[in-house]
């Protein structure tokens, strides 16, 4: 096991100890040029939602950024409950770098395999 993968473990490990992610609404068709490392932010343009982004949660810091407009291709669906807990759909697949695979059901990270 390399180096990396072995400290990707950890974090990994971690997350399930750690609070939940919340969803944060940023106003606009951007989202902010810093991101929180915990929480999910969704940039609205008055009543129409355009992209979530938040930071890689591997522990990498990249920046990923998810288009949830119809028209886009692909499309993530964002749904959030009371408590602010944010599930997207599908997956999370990142095919360079960190090639980090995962779902955020319930504000939880769930790791594939």
């Amino acid at each position: 096991m390399t180096l990396r993968r072995w400290i990707t473990q950890i974090f990994r490990g971690f997350d399930r100890l750690a609070p939940a992610r919340r969803l944060r609404i940023a106003q606009g068709d951007s989202l902010p040029s810093s991101l929180p490392w915990r929480n999910i932010v969704l940039a609205r343009d008055g009543d129409e939602d355009w992209c979530v982004g938040f930071r890689c949660p591997c522990g990498c810091g990249r920046k990923i950024e998810l288009l949830v407009i119809p028209e886009a291709k692909p499309r993530w669906t964002v749904h959030h409950d009371s408590a602010g807990r944010v599930t997207l759909h599908p997956s999370v697949w990142l095919k360079d770098g960190c090639q980090s695979h995962f779902f955020v059901r319930h504000g939880r990270i769930e790791w594939c395999e």
